[in-house]
């Protein structure tokens, strides 16, 4: 039997999905054994950006976002590569074109050329492209050259139906955000239907919602963004990623008890979510929970043993408690994992001083 190329992969979904439903993906990805979340934790390996986050962010956010995702190693998908990963839509025939050839052949950057393929401005969404991705890409770089944004492409090119019609036609910047058609001496809108049916109104409103929390979490009305986030749990009760934002709001805020119970609901429905894990040690540290905290911080280094922040906190925690052999054993396993910096100093001050300690005590 074929493994499903989805299978043991984490999907973080970032804004909403204007082709297809997220609930309908989640089940689909939970089938073919994957999972799919909104937002980014440290197992995510694959992440969709959703095109509604044109409407929503500006273009320097967007590329923010997509510079730091790349850069931490994660694979961004488009809404068009996430159905074809899936295998719920067929990537059309006739292909054969490198990346490569087809941003040395249009004159796009090889930037721009990126951020239209993630919001399926091409035919193809990744290669091989067509020679008909090739005409795009020129016609993008035409408008581009006149004054057009990435973004204001991305935005319009979805509004003629498949974007391969636009072939066809004849397109022109008005400003840096208008696209249009040119019929004879006349200008026309980009006006139609998408390429693929719009989520469902409850999906969008989920979506937004969601959206709404962060917003409030980064204004910092933590209160307010917990009220937010159990709404969202309220319409997707399987939302870990929801319950976890809810519980950092609710310890932000200063109600440890209820964001203590918030981290625990995060990980009933998600065992393996690390930052949950390491979170709530933090958070029973404060509270004083010390034998708790040194669990549950070992629980997060069992599932990643690369987490150079819990393996910190789990060697101070051990050294707080008198178990020095086993502070000196995790100080060291940070020492492997960041030989350099400011914490890696205090770590090997750690070491030294229970190598000290030992040897005065066995001189005597």
């Amino acid at each position: 039997m074929t493994t499903a190329p989805v299978a043991g992969v984490t999907i973080g979904l970032v804004g909403a999905l204007a082709a297809f439903p997220r609930r309908l993906a989640a089940r689909e990805v939970e089938r073919q054994g994957g999972q799919l979340q909104r937002g980014i934790t440290r197992r995510t390996t694959h992440v969709v950006l959703g095109r509604n986050l044109l409407d929503r962010w500006s273009e320097s956010e967007i590329e923010a976002r997509f510079e730091a995702e790349t850069s931490a190693g994660r694979e961004p998908l488009s809404e068009s590569g996430f159905l074809h990963l899936l295998g719920l839509m067929d990537a059309p025939e006739g292909s054969t074109m490198a990346a490569q050839s087809l941003i040395d052949q249009s004159g796009l950057t090889p930037r721009d050329f990126a951020l239209l393929s993630l919001f399926d401005a091409f035919e193809h969404d990744a290669e091989p492209y067509s020679f008909r991705d090739l005409i795009l890409a020129r016609k993008y770089a035409g408008l581009i050259a006149g004054g057009a944004t990435w973004s204001a492409i991305a935005r319009s090119v979805h509004r003629s139906g498949p974007v391969a019609s636009l072939t066809a036609l004849s397109l022109q910047a008005q400003g840096r955000q208008a696209i249009y058609a040119r019929l004879g001496d006349k200008l026309s809108e980009l006006d139609g239907q998408m390429l693929l049916p719009l989520a469902s109104p409850d999906d969008a409103e989920v979506e937004e919602l969601f959206a709404t929390a962060e917003t409030l979490e980064a204004e910092e009305r933590y209160e307010e963004a917990a009220a937010a986030y159990r709404r969202c749990l309220a319409a997707d009760p399987r939302d870990s990623v929801a319950a976890f934002n809810r519980a950092n709001c609710l310890r932000a805020a200063g109600l440890a008890a209820e964001a203590a119970h918030a981290y625990k609901q995060a990980l009933k429905l998600d065992p393996d979510f690390v930052e949950a894990w390491f979170n709530l040690g933090g958070l029973q540290a404060e509270r004083g929970h010390a034998d708790s905290a040194r669990r549950t911080l070992a629980k997060a280094i069992a599932l990643d043993g690369a987490y150079g922040d819990a393996v910190f906190n789990l060697a101070k925690l051990e050294y707080d408690a008198g178990n020095l052999l086993e502070a000196r054993r995790w100080w060291t396993r940070y020492l492997e994992l960041d030989p350099h910096s400011e914490w890696a100093r205090t770590a090997a001050r750690g070491v030294r001083y229970v190598d000290l300690h030992l040897a005065q005590k066995s001189a005597g």
